[in-house]
């Protein structure tokens, strides 16, 4: 089971770094407009906002790897169950405030690591 709840968190990270590689780097280019459905006015009006907001989710997929890394389980278990607390806090907000699909985009995955992580 430790094995699934790692494999989860580690999807979760990855999701975060697919984000972040969106926000940061692809926001006003085709790939990046049609994620997120902006036309190229209104992306390039707003690519600061979004590439600090890539890089705070660049900062919730660090936090999930070090989890994901650090050497006594104790701690471990405390961080990515902090940090996966963040991306779910982050995810419901987004939903209420952006889009429903976020929930199921963000908020989900890491819901779901948390219950196997919880459940190991």
């Amino acid at each position: 089971m430790n094995l699934i709840a790692n494999g989860l968190v580690a999807l979760v990270a990855a999701l975060h770094v697919y984000f972040l590689i969106l926000e940061m780097f692809l926001w006003t280019k085709p790939r990046g407009l049609k994620t997120f459905g902006n036309s190229l006015e209104k992306a390039t009006e707003s690519a600061v906002l979004a590439a600090n907001q890539g890089l705070y989710n660049g900062f919730l997929a660090a936090g999930l790897i070090w989890g994901l890394v650090h050497g006594v389980p104790a701690v471990a278990l405390q961080i990515k169950t902090f940090f996966l607390v963040c991306v779910i806090v982050a995810g419901v907000y987004g939903a209420a405030t952006v889009s429903r699909k976020i929930l199921f985009v963000q908020a989900l995955p890491a819901a779901l690591a948390l219950i196997a992580l919880w459940l190991t």
